[in-house]
């Protein structure tokens, strides 16, 4: 027998994502008893899912309890484990951003506003977790992980896990080598979306030289069809052309969204690297997955309203995706397992520092989470990537600790697409006065009054 827990779920109301927990939750035999409470500020989403949620479970016979309310504080209330997959205004305020950033020149927009919020929504849960339940775990799942996770366990004590599946990016290279994922030894260490493949063995045999032989003999078939699914980016142009160039395989989200930048430019650029759909987060495979995404929830609202409809046949129980239950089950029941994780670095991966949040493979069971040692990775690739990431992330950190308006000033004059002081200045400008960044313009204070840009005198050639 295992140990009930209470679990809160902020940004419930993200339906697919909801649905997906109780199913493996309820397969989940040893956290049976269990009450989840599901909080969002959508009361209509939210009601659906609890709806759903409860037939799930009585469906399979599965004793957990389900509860619904719009109070945060309802929800973190003595809980055990807050799962927050909360996105601060849902797609909607960050479509409309990236819309207005595209009319400065920044094609595909800017994210920096986008994580402000994120981050303002992060810390205000961990906050509230220090006052109604500081031994709680937070398992943080929307983005951006990779900071957010470091600010709230710089600036809370409360104990944070940041949870991510692009690793799952080794299984498309077993899958194109004819290997057994579950039979493959893999590392891939890093920070959250730039994790590179450091082991990858097959019976004690290293896939690296199979790996190369694919690409050398198979690749340029492969290019000819994909079309930059999520899938197929594991495997593209770009996954290979930076692997080349830093010695490792990207995994993941590595391979695709946070690359290179020449590979991002503009449409064309993105589709001879990415495939014809020019990858996860061009304008065209953005639209496909927003539409998906509609298509599901569609489909799931019409489940909830057709009571003759089993929820269990149409999103069946199998094995979990996502790396949720595992977390809570592993502490919750001392199970140990070996699972990815994002948590502080604390020596694991030698020359980042302590408190940066990395990603890894750690020890999870009862007594917490142990992030395995990975040593030293190559020089090339942590002064190529790894420090200039955490540098970028550091720097948008500050910014939003001091509100500093030079530091966001420069967070955007290191976007290559910026064209000057002046056309950084602007940005910001336009960013702070965009409707639904109101609290970021009081954060950074009134409009820039920049002096001109500085012209060079004529030469005086007679000196």
């Amino acid at each position: 027998m295992g140990r009930a827990i209470k679990l809160g779920v902020i940004g419930a109301g993200s339906a697919e994502f909801s649905l997906g927990l109780v199913r493996d939750l309820c397969v989940a035999e040893s956290l049976r008893g269990s009450t989840v409470t599901f909080m969002d500020i959508d009361g209509a989403r939210l009601a659906m899912i609890h709806r759903l949620a409860q037939r799930y479970a009585d469906e399979l016979g599965v004793d957990l309890s389900f509860e619904a309310t719009l109070s945060r504080e309802e929800a973190l209330h003595e809980a055990d484990f807050i799962i927050n997959t909360a996105l601060v205004g849902s797609h909607g305020l960050g479509e409309a951003w990236r819309d207005e950033a595209e009319k400065l020149g920044y094609y595909r927009g800017l994210r920096h506003a986008v994580n402000m919020h994120q981050y303002d929504l992060m810390l205000s849960v961990a906050r509230d977790m220090e006052r109604l339940c500081p031994n709680a775990w937070l398992i943080q799942s929307s983005n951006p992980v990779f900071e957010g996770c470091t600010l709230m366990t710089r600036e809370t004590g409360i104990r944070v896990v940041g949870l991510c599946h692009g690793f799952y990016g080794y299984r498309q290279l077993c899958e194109a080598l004819k290997v057994p994922a579950d039979e493959v030894q893999w590392q891939a260490p890093g920070v959250n979306h730039w994790i590179y493949l450091t082991e990858f063995r097959h019976q004690g045999k290293d896939l690296y030289p199979r790996l190369n032989a694919w690409i050398e003999e198979r690749a340029e078939a492969y290019w000819q069809t994909f079309r930059g699914e999520l899938g197929d980016t594991q495997l593209s142009r770009a996954a290979v052309d930076h692997y080349r160039r830093v010695g490792l395989m990207p995994i993941g989200d590595a391979s695709r969204t946070f690359s290179e930048w020449y590979y991002h430019t503009d449409l064309e650029t993105k589709r001879a690297w990415y495939g014809w759909l020019g990858g996860f987060d061009s304008e065209i495979g953005w639209s496909h997955y927003l539409r998906r995404l509609e298509e599901r929830v569609a489909r799931i609202r019409e489940v909830a309203q057709d009571a003759s409809l089993r929820v269990s046949d149409v999103y069946p129980p199998g094995d979990p995706h996502e790396l949720h239950i595992a977390v809570l089950d592993s502490i919750a029941n001392d199970q140990p397992r070996i699972l990815q994780v994002n948590v502080p670095n604390r020596g694991a991966i030698a020359g980042i520092a302590d408190d940066v949040v990395v990603e890894g493979k750690a020890l999870v069971d009862g007594s917490g989470i142990r992030l395995l040692q990975t040593g030293r990775l190559p020089d090339k690739l942590m002064q190529m990537v790894l420090l200039a990431r955490i540098a970028k992330a550091e720097k948008e950190l500050l910014a939003y600790r001091t509100g500093d308006r030079a530091v966001l000033t420069s967070c955007i004059l290191d976007e290559q697409a910026t064209r000057s002081l002046k056309h950084a200045e602007q940005t910001v400008d336009r960013m702070l006065a965009f409707p639904g960044n109101e609290a970021l313009a009081q954060r950074f204070g009134k409009q820039s009054s920049s002096l001109p840009e500085y012209v060079l005198p004529p030469l005086d050639e007679s000196r």
